[in-house]
C-alpha cells in the first residue's frame, strides 16, 4: 500500500504507465486499498498531480470495477468508502482543490447510480446535514455532488424504480433545496452585493441545475406550490435574474468564457424551454412566457450581446423562442407578419453570419469547426452555435404554419445577399455564405443528422437554387472563390442529398473527388463526409449505390483519402480525422470486388497507417474504421478471389503479432476478429502459423481484457470447426473447457460468450472424446444456476441444452445430454425440463426458435429416457410447448430480408451497436452471414411429422395424455397432411 503514491506518479509517464496501472489493478482488490487511496487524495502534503491522479483512479474504480465479477472489491471496503466520500467532498471545498473535488463528485455519482438508495440509504441525509447557512464554498461542493447524482434522471426512461428513487430524494431534499434557493436569491438580489458574490452565484447556478433535475421527469408538488416564487412576472426569482447584471461580475469584452450572470440566465432559459415542453398548463397560470420573450428582446435583440462569451446565452434564448413557436401555445405572440419580420431582422439576421472567431476556428481548429457545424442536423437540442440557433428559429416558423410569411421575408434577405455578392465577389463572400445558410434553414421542414433533410418547404425550389447559385461554386477551380464558399457548396449537397436524383448525385461525385485533393482541411474533410453519406443513402432497405456505380472512381477516391491520412505526420495527427477513414471504409464496402486489381496497394497502405497509429493510439473512431476497412477488403476480395488469402495473411501477421506482443489493448479485440475471419476463409485444416498461436490464446492473461472475449470466442470456434480432432489429441480441448468453466460461465457479463464457445465444442468435438468432460461441464452450468441465477442465464442454459440435442452430430443425441444430467441426480432432468426449458421456449427470440423446435422434437421422439417413467410425465407439457411454437409459424421461417442479407449492408456505425465501446468493439465486416446450425431440417413440419411416424409406439400413448384441446387438433392436422401417426 505504501507504493500507491509512486505508482500513481508512474501512471502519468507514458513509458511506465502500463506497468503501473497493472500493479494498481492488482492492489485494488486488496482489503483497505480504497480507504488508503482516499486518504492519499485528501493529504495536502502529496504533490497535487499525484492527488489528482488518485482522484481519477478512484473514479475509474467506481466506473469499471464497482460490480466486477472476476476480481471483486471487498464489500467492507465499498461500505467504508461510501461513508467517507461526502466528508471527503467537504474537506476538498477549498477553491484550489476544485479539480480533485470534481473527480470525487463524479465517483459519488457513479457509485450512487449503482448503490443508491438500496445500499446507500443515508447518502441524501449526509448531503443535507453538510449544507451550511454561511459557508458557500461548502455549499457549492455539496450541491455539485447532489447535482451529479440527480442529473442522471434527465436521460432515464420513466419507470416505477426511477420514480421510487426520485420520490425518496424529494421527500428529504425538497425543503432544504427551496430554503437554500430563497436564501441564495435574496442574498444576490439585495443591495449592496455580498463580498463573496462569485461563490454565492455559483451556488445559485447549481441550484437552478437541481431545479431542472427535479422537474425533468414530472412536476413535484413542492415546486408546483412554489411556482410563483420562481416564475411570477416582476417578483419571481427567474424573472428578476433576467435583468440582474452586477458590476462585480462583469467580464472583459474580449473574454471567451461566459460570465456567471450569463451562465445563470442560460440555465433559466433551459428551464423555460423544459416547462413549455412538459408543463405548459403550469406556465399559463401567469404571463411567464411573455415575460421570458420580452427578456430575449431586451437581452439579445439587435445584436446587443456580440461577444463570444455570450454565445451560450444567445443560443439558448433563441432555442427558447424556437420551442415556444413549435409548441403552438403562443400563436398570439408570433403569428403577425410584423412580429415575424421583427424576429428575422432583430434576432435571426444579426446571428446568421459567420463571425471572426469562427473564421479563426476554420483556419486554426478545423476539426472543431466541423464538429460544431455538423452538430446541427436532427433536432433543436443539437444547436451548438448562434447561427444554428438563429436558423432553428427560422425552421420553427416554417414548420409551425408561418412558412408563407417567413419564406417571403427571408427570401428578400437572400436575394439581397446574393446581389451584394455578385456586385463584388471577392469582398462580399460573407453575404453569399449567409444567403446560402438562410436558404438552407428556410427550405428545411424536417431533418435528421443521419439522413439529412427529409422534407422541404414546398415554397422553396432547392434544386433550382443549387443549379443557379451553388453548382458553380462546386465546380469552381481552386483558389477562384473564397474557401468558405467551396465548403458551403459541399455542405449544401450534404444537406439536400435526398432531394437530388441518383443521376444528379452520380454527376457530382467526380467534383467531390477533386475537392478531396483540396489543400484546405475543412474542404477535403467535408468532401469525405459528403461522399460517405451519399454512398449510404438507402431506398427502403436497399442502398442506392452499388459497386457498379463507383467502379471507375473507387481507386481514385481511396488514393486521395489515403494520401491525406498519410500526409498528416505524427500518430495522433494521422488518427485525428476519422471522417477520412470512415469515407475510405464506405468506399471499400461499396466497391467490394471492384478493388481486386488494386487490393495489394490498398492493403499495404492501410497496414502502414496502422503501424503509425499503433505507436500512440488516440482516436477510437479512427481505430474502428481502419480495422473495419481491412476486414471489409479481406471479406470481399477473398470471397471473389480465394487465392488472395495468403497475401492478406502475409501482410497482416507481422503487425498483428506486434500488437499482441506489445499488448496494445485498444487493438487486440480487432486483431482476434480479423484472425478469426482469415481462419474461417480456410475451408479445411489449420495452417501452422495459426496453430502456433493456439497455446497463447488459451492462457488466462489473454482472457482478462473484457473487450477481447468476443473475438477470442470467434477465433476459437474457427479452430474447433477446422481442427477439433487435433485439439483433442493435444489436450487443448481441456484448456478450452477450463476457460469456459472458470472464466466465462461464472461471469454475468461473459456467460453468453461461454455458451457460444460451448456450442462450437459440442458441434466439432467428437462426442466419444467429449464424454469424459461433459458431466463436469454440466455440473458447472448447474452450480452457476444455483449460486447466481439471472433471467438471461436461464435462457442461455435452456437454449444450450436444446442446441446440443438439435445439432446433427453422430453420437450426440438427446440421451447423451439427459443421461449426463441424470447421473448427477436422478429425476433432475425432469425438473430442468419443466421448470426451465418449457417456460423459456415461448420467450425464445426469432433467431433461436428453429433450433429450439428441432431440439424439442428430437428429445420427444428419439430419447428413450423421456419415454420411461418417471421422466415420461414431463413429455406431454414439453410437446405442448412444441405445438405453441408451431402456432406461430412466422417465427420458425427466415424472413426474405434475412435470407437475402449479406450482413454487410448493415455496416453503419450510427445505426448499429457497432462502433467503439469500451467493452467490445465489434467489426461488422468480420461477421459472416448467420449459419443455420440445423440446416439439415429444411421443413420443420415435415421433420416433426416424420419423427412422430417413426417414433417408439409409447409416443402415441403419451400424445393421448396431453391436453386434448391443444394436442388433438394439431395431430389431426398432421394426419391430414399425410403423416400416419394414429
Amino acid at each position: 500500500m505504501s507504493d500507491i503514491a509512486s505508482l500513481l506518479q508512474s501512471s502519468l509517464q507514458p513509458a511506465s504507465r502500463k506497468q503501473a496501472e497493472q500493479q494498481l489493478h492488482a492492489l485494488a482488490s486488496q482489503q483497505g486499498f480504497l480507504a488508503h487511496l482516499l486518504r492519499l487524495i485528501l493529504n495536502g502534503s502529496y504533490d497535487r498531480s499525484t492527488r489528482l491522479a488518485g482522484g481519477i483512479y478512484l473514479k475509474n474504480v467506481a466506473k469499471l470495477r464497482w460490480e466486477e465479477d472476476d476480481e471483486p472489491l471487498p464489500e467492507a471496503d465499498k461500505a467504508a468508502l461510501r461513508s467517507q466520500l461526502v466528508p471527503a467532498m467537504i474537506a476538498l471545498s477549498d477553491p484550489t482543490d476544485k479539480a480533485i473535488r470534481a473527480q470525487i463528485a463524479e465517483s459519488v455519482a457513479l457509485i450512487a447510480e449503482l448503490d443508491f438508495p438500496v445500499k446507500w440509504t443515508d447518502l441524501i441525509d449526509q448531503l443535507i446535514s453538510s449544507l451550511s447557512q454561511t459557508d458557500y464554498s461548502i455549499n457549492v461542493g455539496v450541491l455539485q455532488t447532489a447535482h451529479s447524482i440527480f442529473n442522471q434522471w434527465r436521460a432515464q426512461v420513466r419507470s416505477d424504480e426511477l420514480f421510487t428513487e426520485i420520490n425518496f430524494v424529494l421527500s428529504r431534499f425538497m425543503q432544504p433545496f427551496l430554503d437554500l434557493s430563497n436564501q441564495t436569491a435574496t442574498i444576490l438580489l439585495s443591495s449592496p452585493a455580498p463580498p463573496n458574490i462569485a461563490i454565492v452565484t455559483q451556488a445559485q447556478i447549481i441550484l437552478i441545475d437541481i431545479f431542472y433535475d427535479f422537474t425533468c421527469q414530472d412536476l413535484p408538488p413542492g415546486i408546483e406550490d412554489a411556482h410563483d416564487s420562481f416564475f411570477a412576472p416582476q417578483t419571481g426569482i427567474f424573472q428578476r435574474f433576467m435583468s440582474w447584471d452586477p458590476a462585480e461580475l462583469r467580464s472583459d469584452p474580449d473574454e471567451t468564457q461566459p460570465s456567471l450572470p450569463a451562465q445563470l440566465k442560460t440555465k433559466i432559459f433551459e428551464i423555460g424551454e423544459l416547462y413549455i415542453k412538459l408543463f405548459p398548463d403550469q406556465l399559463s397560470r401567469s404571463p411567464a412566457v411573455e415575460g421570458f420573450v420580452q427578456s430575449v428582446w431586451e437581452l439579445i435583440g439587435s445584436n446587443k450581446l456580440p461577444g463570444v462569451a455570450d454565445d451560450a446565452l444567445v443560443s439558448q434564448s433563441l432555442r427558447f423562442i424556437s420551442t415556444a413557436i413549435r409548441s403552438g401555445y403562443y400563436k398570439s405572440l408570433f403569428s403577425s407578419r410584423d412580429t415575424i419580420a421583427s424576429l428575422v431582422q432583430g434576432v435571426i439576421i444579426p446571428n446568421i453570419g459567420l463571425r471572426d472567431h469562427e473564421m479563426e476556428q476554420f483556419e486554426d481548429e478545423p476539426l472543431e469547426f466541423i464538429r460544431l457545424d455538423l452538430a446541427f442536423g436532427g433536432s433543436a437540442s443539437e444547436v451548438a452555435t448562434r447561427r444554428q440557433a438563429a436558423a432553428d428559429v427560422l425552421q420553427a416558423l416554417v414548420s409551425s404554419g408561418y412558412q408563407t410569411e417567413a419564406t417571403e421575408i427571408v427570401g428578400s434577405w437572400i436575394t439581397s445577399g446574393l446581389q451584394q455578392y455578385n456586385s463584388n465577389p471577392a469582398q462580399n463572400w460573407k453575404a453569399k455564405d449567409s444567403a446560402i445558410y438562410l436558404l438552407t434553414a428556410v427550405a428545411t421542414e424536417a431533418s435528421t443528422t443521419q439522413h439529412g433533410v427529409t422534407s422541404t418547404n414546398a415554397l422553396v425550389d432547392v434544386v433550382k437554387f443549387f443549379s443557379e447559385h451553388v453548382y458553380q461554386d462546386l465546380r469552381a477551380s481552386a483558389g477562384s472563390i473564397h474557401e468558405i464558399l467551396y465548403v458551403d457548396a459541399i455542405r449544401f449537397l450534404l444537406t439536400f442529398r435526398n432531394q437530388l436524383t441518383r443521376d444528379q448525385l452520380l454527376s457530382v461525385l467526380p467534383l467531390l473527388v477533386r475537392h478531396l485533393n483540396a489543400d484546405h482541411y475543412v474542404t477535403y474533410t467535408y468532401a469525405a463526409i459528403t461522399i460517405d453519406r451519399i454512398l449510404f443513402i438507402k431506398k427502403g432497405t436497399q442502398l442506392l449505390f452499388s459497386q457498379a456505380d463507383i467502379h471507375d472512381l473507387a481507386a481514385d477516391l481511396l488514393n486521395a483519402l489515403l494520401n491525406k491520412i498519410e500526409a498528416a505526420g505524427p500518430p495522433e495527427k494521422v488518427a485525428e480525422n476519422d471522417h477520412l477513414m470512415k469515407c475510405a471504409m464506405r468506399i471499400i464496402v461499396t466497391a467490394r470486388q471492384t478493388l481486386t486489381p488494386v487490393y495489394q496497394q490498398v492493403l499495404q497502405r492501410l497496414v502502414n497507417i496502422l503501424g503509425v497509429i499503433a505507436k500512440n493510439p488516440s482516436n477510437p473512431n479512427f481505430d474502428q474504421y481502419i480495422f473495419e476497412s481491412i476486414s471489409a477488403l479481406l471479406r470481399f476480395v477473398v470471397s471473389g478471389t480465394p487465392s488472395t488469402l495468403p497475401t492478406f495473411e502475409q501482410a497482416l501477421f507481422g503487425p498483428f503479432t506486434f500488437i499482441l506482443q506489445q499488448d496494445i489493448d485498444q487493438y487486440i479485440p480487432y486483431v482476434f476478429q480479423i484472425l478469426a475471419q482469415m481462419l474461417e476463409a480456410h475451408n479445411t485444416g489449420v495452417p501452422s502459423e495459426y496453430r502456433s498461436l493456439l497455446p497463447f490464446l488459451l492462457t488466462p492473461t489473454c482472457w482478462q481484457q473484457k473487450g477481447s472475449i468476443p473475438g477470442l470466442v470467434k477465433l476459437l470456434k474457427a479452430f474447433l470447426a477446422r481442427d477439433g480432432a487435433e485439439m483433442v489429441k493435444t489436450g487443448q480441448i481441456a484448456a478450452v473447457l477450463a476457460v469456459i468453466q472458470q472464466r466465462l460461465i461464472p461471469s454475468k457479463i461473459n456467460d453468453g460468450w461461454g455458451f457460444e464457445l460451448l456450442q462450437g465444442v459440442v458441434q466439432h468435438v467428437p462426442p466419444a472424446q467429449l464424454k469424459q468432460y461433459f458431466k463436469a461441464l454440466v455440473m458447472t452450468l448447474l452450480t452457476r444456476m444455483q449460486t447466481s441465477k439471472t433471467d438471461k442465464y436461464v435462457y442461455l442454459f435452456s437454449h444450450f441444452l436444446l442446441f446440443t440435442m438439435a445439432v446433427n452430430v453422430d453420437g450426440l443425441g438427446p440421451d447423451y445430454v439427459i443421461s449426463a444430467i441424470e447421473e448427477i441426480q436422478p429425476q433432475l432432468w425432469s425438473q430442468i425440463l419443466v421448470n426451465f426449458i418449457v417456460p423459456q421456449v415461448p420467450k425464445m427470440p426469432h433467431k433461436d426458435r428453429k433450433v429450439a423446435a428441432v431440439g424439442l422434437i428430437r428429445m420427444l421422439t428419439q430419447s428413450t429416457i423421456m419415454l420411461t417413467p418417471p421422466s415420461a410425465q414431463s413429455w406431454p407439457p414439453a410437446f405442448v410447448s412444441v405445438i405453441k411454437l408451431f402456432s406461430e409459424p412466422q417465427y420458425l421461417a427466415k424472413s426474405k430480408d434475412e435470407e437475402q442479407s449479406t450482413g454487410i449492408t448493415e455496416i453503419d456505425f450510427e445505426e448499429q451497436t457497432a462502433g467503439y465501446q469500451a467493452a467490445y468493439s465489434r467489426l461488422a465486416a468480420a461477421d459472416g452471414a448467420p449459419v443455420d446450425p440445423v440446416a439439415y431440417v429444411p421443413d420443420l413440419q415435415g421433420f416433426l411429422g416424420q419423427a412422430l411416424v417413426k417414433a417408439d409406439p409409447r409416443v402415441k400413448g403419451l400424445l393421448a395424455a396431453g391436453d386434448p384441446k391443444v394436442v388433438q387438433p394439431f395431430v389431426q392436422a398432421l394426419v391430414a397432411s399425410g403423416y400416419a401417426i394414429q
